[in-house]
Parts: C-alpha cells; sequence; structure tokens
C-alpha cells in the first residue's frame, strides 16, 4: 500500500473534485492572468487536498467501495478509521442498523447481512478469507459474538477473530484466558466481558479492544453452561443455562430450575454483583438481548414460549420490575421439541430481532407432521412501541445455528 494516493485511482473522485473543463474556460475569461491560468492546470493530484476535503469526499462513498478505497493508499485507510469520517457518514444518512448473522459450514465461516426496513432480503457472504483462519472452523462451532463500533468479534473456544464490518478486513485476536464452551458474552462501555461455560474456574474475563489483551475481573456467583450474555446501563447480565458439573444426580430439580430461568447481574463498573434475579413465569431461557432499556427474555415451558420484559435501567425507580408481553406467534409443531433453537438480537430502541434456529423440516417429518407454514430460518420482529410481532425476511437456506448481532454500518 501506497503512502499517498494519485490521480490514477478512483478517476471518478479525482474529477468530481476538480473544476470541469468548460468551467476553468469560464474563469479564464474572467480572469485571463496567466497565474491564474497555471494555478488551474489539472495536473494537480489528489493527495494535495486538504484532510477536510478527502474526507468530504470519502464519506460520500457508497458501503459496498468502502473496502475498494480502504487500499488504495495509507492515508485513505487512516481516514475511513477515523472519528470524523464515522459521523460525516452518520450525519449523511449513510449508516444503518445491520444484523449480522455468522454461522459454521464444512466450507468455513460466512455471515448473512440484512438492514431491517432497507433489504427485502439477507446477502450471504464469506466470513473468513483466509484459509488458515478457515482450518480452525471447529474451534467457532459455537462461538459468540459481540460488536464494538463497527468491528465484529467471533469468540470461538480457544480462538478470537476480528472482523471490520467497513472494509471486510479480517484479523485475529488474542484467545480468552479460560477456554469456554456456550458462555455468555456481552459488551459493556466499549469491552468485551465473558462468563460461564467453564468447568474449572468460575471467572469472569474483560477484553480491551485498546490493550487488544483479556484479564479477570471477576469470579461469578454460579457457574453456567450454555448461558446467554446481555448489557444494558453498565450491567453485565448472565442469564439461564445449566449447572457446571450437575449431571442430574444429587441435584435437586429447584436447584436446576433456579440456573434455567435466573440471571445474574456484574456491575461493571463498581467490581460488584448485583442481586440476582428470576423470570417470575420460570421455564428455561431460551434467548434474551437488551433494547430500549429493557433486557428482553424468552422462555420455554415444553408446550409454549413466555415472553418477559425486565427494567435495566437504573437510574429510575422501576429497576428490576418485569412485564409479561405478547409471546411470538410461533407456529405450534415449533414449541414441543428443545432441538428448536432461538436467537435473539436488539436493533435500536424500538425492536428485538427474533429467529428461529434449527432442523424444522427434518424434526417434523421424523415425527410424521405436516410443514405446511413452517419454514426454518423464521425470523420474527418484535416491535416495543407497539407491543406487536411481524414476520421478517427468512433467512437463506443452510444457515445454521447462526449467532447474530447488531452493528451500524
Amino acid at each position: 500500500m501506497s503512502e499517498s494516493c494519485n490521480s490514477r485511482h478512483f478517476s471518478w473522485l479525482v474529477k468530481s473534485c476538480f473544476p470541469q473543463q468548460q468551467q476553468r474556460q469560464q474563469l479564464n475569461l474572467h480572469n485571463p492572468c496567466p497565474t491564474s491560468t497555471a494555478f488551474l492546470h489539472p495536473q494537480t493530484t489528489i493527495s494535495s487536498l486538504p484532510e477536510d476535503l478527502i474526507l468530504e469526499c470519502l464519506s460520500r462513498v457508497p458501503h459496498y467501495s468502502l473496502p475498494s478505497i480502504s487500499l488504495v493508499c495509507r492515508r485513505w485507510s487512516h481516514l475511513l478509521h477515523s472519528s470524523a469520517f464515522y459521523h460525516l457518514r452518520r450525519r449523511r444518512g449513510h449508516l444503518h442498523l445491520t444484523v449480522f448473522a455468522v454461522f459454521v459450514s464444512d466450507s468455513g465461516v460466512h455471515s448473512s447481512i440484512h438492514r431491517l426496513g432497507h433489504d427485502d432480503s439477507w446477502n450471504t457472504t464469506s466470513f473468513l478469507a483466509d484459509d488458515a483462519v478457515s482450518a480452525a472452523r471447529c474451534t467457532f462451532s459455537h462461538a459468540r459474538l459481540a460488536a464494538i463500533d463497527r468491528k465484529i468479534f467471533l469468540i470461538g473456544r480457544d480462538a478470537m477473530i476480528r472482523c471490520d464490518t467497513w472494509t471486510g478486513t479480517v484479523t485475529e485476536a488474542p484467545a480468552m484466558l479460560v477456554p469456554r464452551n456456550k458462555f455468555a458474552a456481552s459488551v459493556v462501555a466499549g469491552k468485551i466481558y465473558v462468563a460461564g461455560g467453564a468447568a474449572r474456574a468460575a471467572t469472569v474475563e474483560e477484553y480491551d479492544p485498546e490493550t487488544n489483551t483479556w484479564r479477570v475481573v471477576a469470579s461469578a456467583p454460579r457457574k453456567r453452561y450454555g448461558c446467554i450474555g446481555a448489557s444494558l446501563d453498565g450491567v453485565f447480565y448472565v442469564i439461564g443455562g445449566l449447572k457446571i458439573g450437575a449431571s442430574g444426580y444429587g441435584t435437586s430439580r429447584a436447584e436446576a430450575n433456579v440456573y434455567a430461568s435466573s440471571m445474574d447481574l456484574y456491575d461493571v463498573e463498581a467490581y460488584g454483583w448485583l442481586r440476582s434475579r428470576v423470570v417470575p413465569g420460570g421455564g428455561c431461557v431460551v434467548a434474551a438481548c437488551a433494547a430500549g432499556g429493557y433486557v428482553y427474555v424468552l422462555a420455554s415451558h415444553a408446550v409454549e414460549l413466555s415472553f418477559w420484559r425486565f427494567n435495566g435501567c437504573r437510574s429510575g425507580g422501576a429497576f428490576g420490575e418485569w412485564c409479561r408481553m405478547k409471546s411470538p406467534p410461533l407456529p405450534a409443531q415449533a414449541r414441543v421439541d428443545s432441538r428448536v433453537r432461538f436467537n435473539c438480537v436488539g436493533v435500536g430502541d424500538q425492536v428485538v430481532f427474533i429467529q428461529v434456529m434449527g432442523c424444522i423440516d427434518d424434526l417434523l417429518r421424523r415425527n410424521g407432521r405436516s410443514t405446511r407454514g413452517l419454514k426454518e430460518g423464521l425470523v420474527l420482529v418484535y416491535h416495543s412501541h407497539t407491543g406487536e410481532w411481524c414476520r421478517g425476511v427468512h433467512l437463506p437456506e443452510g444457515v445454521r445455528r447462526a449467532a447474530c448481532v447488531c452493528v451500524e454500518c
């Protein structure tokens, strides 16, 4: 990559930055001074433009061209990573809340991308272009996703990768200090927190993207497996899951229910745990996310689902209050078997994005039931202002066990 760019790169952008030939002729008629003509000579390169003018030009580039312009020169790549570029694109309305569904297949790790309210389909691309990283795809079969600004972190058992959603650049990042499976992960104040999924330790780890390092910050009150992470108002929520080390023998049913329908709250700033909370209706938490000042929890009761809202705003007096919401309108067949998986992600402060994951068609065929009206990769959208559900765009075929995250890009 060169240090500076020249007029051969993005000629259409260069031409838009300088007066056209007709405009130069008109300027020469009004100002025939030879020095003025020399000043407007078209040999000036785009690299001589001031930084604020280049930012203005680059901020108008469509999203699909960002990976290309980041390779033009180091100067442009540096500008694309600046906060000024981010704020300019947001001010011009070029940023949209985008859902990334990352999944693992036999050919590697991929992502399906969808802009809620803007796209009428999902765009599936390769998430890992590096063959060396793709060879470790088994590490990411049950990975968790976390988003910090424009970057997505795919956290596996003993590896982590970082993807820039604007440029498509994928790089390796340090792995967690403790190997984990089916753990809770979420972002609080620009840092990633993980808990659960480890039999030997009950530690809570923190990843700082500025220093690119992990560190242990606390010890969890419960060792959970298969738990879900969420964050809101400086609190890291570790929700649901099973008790690690319990095979069913010597563990009471009441204790198992406490793990499956409860959540532990870790105050990041105070480095302490708040009082644990229990979902009022009990059951087994199968999905959870934070959106619009609330933590939304989807619980399974074997034959039905319940949908709950937890007030997570600590500034008001309603912190900790539960409210039962309208359950998602799933077909009755999808509520019977635990092999049907759910995923939940908050999109903005108005919508909760729900996905139904699993081999539903195969499941119903084995049970001898009709698959009419039921589709694998069913997507439902919950509008918090109206309290109503609606159908979203179905996930593409072949998307299995996807982890989802929302990024503004």
